[in-house]
């Protein structure tokens, strides 16, 4: 038994972290790699940052832990969730309500009651979970807001959010300020640093973000600089704990993404495909979309010879129907499969051909940068090193039961 520090490059390829690794630009992953083993792992589907963190942290897909997409119809409610796909797409979906459902709702209300997240496992255990930044945190102790107004939330003993939430006083910068100069994982750096001097943790979950905002700027080939940067971010918890030797003594490691990116070349509003249908609703973005309506087997027609789309996949009598080919992409069938069983999915799942990306609810887009979303390999293989960590994680779903049991622990049921 030991303790463990998950670190979470948001959008690494795993094509970049090994560039990086062998080339020298990310010295102090080199080293961590040098003691660990490492493989390329498979991603949820969509891969897409709420699905996949809510796989990472609940160690299931999508049909357990029920987060669909970034933007999505409750059906329950006949209203648009959307968590984020652009500012503008969180204006267009009203601004008060979106920010509510990506701040809170999507641990209160929309992560699945059967899905266990590690902060409830480790808390649970009665040992201590920390988070900084992390989107899926759904924990056991009540946090209030920094900011009035905001309702109270449920998370890790020790609870870092954007300045939103937390639970000590770091002295951390404010962490939304200057996205681009990476001021948001300076913030995680800082909070990163004082727990790792305090050794005030079993479990932590390090989340830099910055990465991917790069890498859709930039594209994910020239994202480079960015990922020097985090590696710096890496070093600050090894120098935090006297050294790699003593970090690596004190914690088993996980690092990893959450999904890849891929370029993007050219973009299209999906719901046009759809334009008259009553009753039909399209949620896009990125590079996966969701069709809710009466008649899946329809509505995949239409988009039958798209060029825009790679595969289509719907439910006829509970089996799997499809259009395009899902077994040329990574575990394209069972992830496919996972996603359409989600209760909050769309009727018709869409996968987004090499190259294109679907517009969100603004219109918003990544073309001349990067995106991901879909079943490919680039949007959906996932770099995960272990170092000090028995196992290895074949699925990013794989992560939290080894990270448990490194802890000692099993996973139990809601």
């Amino acid at each position: 038994m030991g303790k463990v520090v998950l670190i979470v490059i948001d959008g690494l390829t795993a094509a970049a972290f090994e560039s990086a690794v062998e080339g020298g630009d990310a010295p102090t992953l080199a080293l961590l790699a040098r003691e660990g083993s490492y493989r390329r792992a498979v991603t949820a589907f969509p891969s897409l940052t709420p699905v996949c963190l809510s796989t990472l942290a609940t160690g299931a897909g999508p049909d357990v832990h029920e987060i669909p997409h970034l933007v999505w119809w409750h059906r329950g409610e006949r209203r648009l969730v959307e968590y984020g796909s652009s500012f503008g797409a969180l204006r267009a979906a009203g601004l008060t309500r979106a920010l509510r459902d990506t701040v809170v709702d999507m641990n209160r209300r929309h992560l699945g009651a059967g899905a266990v997240t590690l902060f409830e496992a480790v808390e649970d255990a009665g040992l201590v979970p920390a988070a900084v930044n992390f989107t899926c945190y759904r924990g056991r102790t009540r946090h209030a807001a920094t900011l009035p107004g905001v309702p109270a939330v449920l998370g890790p003993r020790r609870f870092f959010f954007y300045n939103l939430f937390e639970s000590d006083a770091t002295g951390a910068p404010l962490a939304v300020r200057n996205r681009a100069s990476g001021t948001v994982d300076a913030y995680a750096e800082a909070v990163g640093r004082w727990l790792v001097t305090r050794d005030g943790f079993d479990l932590l979950v390090y989340y830099l973000s910055d990465y991917d905002f790069a890498s859709h700027v930039l594209g994910p080939d020239d994202a480079g600089l960015e990922l020097v940067r985090a590696d710096a971010r890496v070093a600050a918890l090894v120098d935090a704990a006297g050294g790699l030797d003593e970090f690596l003594d004190r914690y088993g490691v996980v690092v990893c993404s959450d999904h890849g990116q891929t370029a993007v070349l050219r973009t299209v509003r999906l719901q046009e495909t759809f334009a008259g249908l009553s009753g039909v609703r399209v949620t896009a973005s990125n590079r996966a979309a969701m069709v809710y309506g009466d008649d899946p087997a329809a509505l995949a027609r239409r988009l039958e010879g798209h060029p825009a789309v790679d595969v289509a996949g719907w439910l006829e009598d509970g089996q799997l129907a499809v259009l395009g080919d899902p077994d040329a992409h990574p575990d394209g069938r069972g992830r496919l499969l996972a996603a359409l069983r989600n209760p909050n999915a769309g009727d018709v799942v869409v996968s987004a051909a090499q190259g294109w990306e679907f517009r969100d609810l603004a219109g918003r887009h990544h073309a001349g940068g990067g995106s991901h979303g879909s079943l490919t390999a680039c949007d959906s293989e996932v770099p995960v090193l272990t170092v000090g960590i028995a196992g290895e994680a074949e699925r990013l779903a794989d992560v939290a039961p080894l990270a448990l049991a490194h802890l000692g622990l099993v996973r139990t049921a809601a």
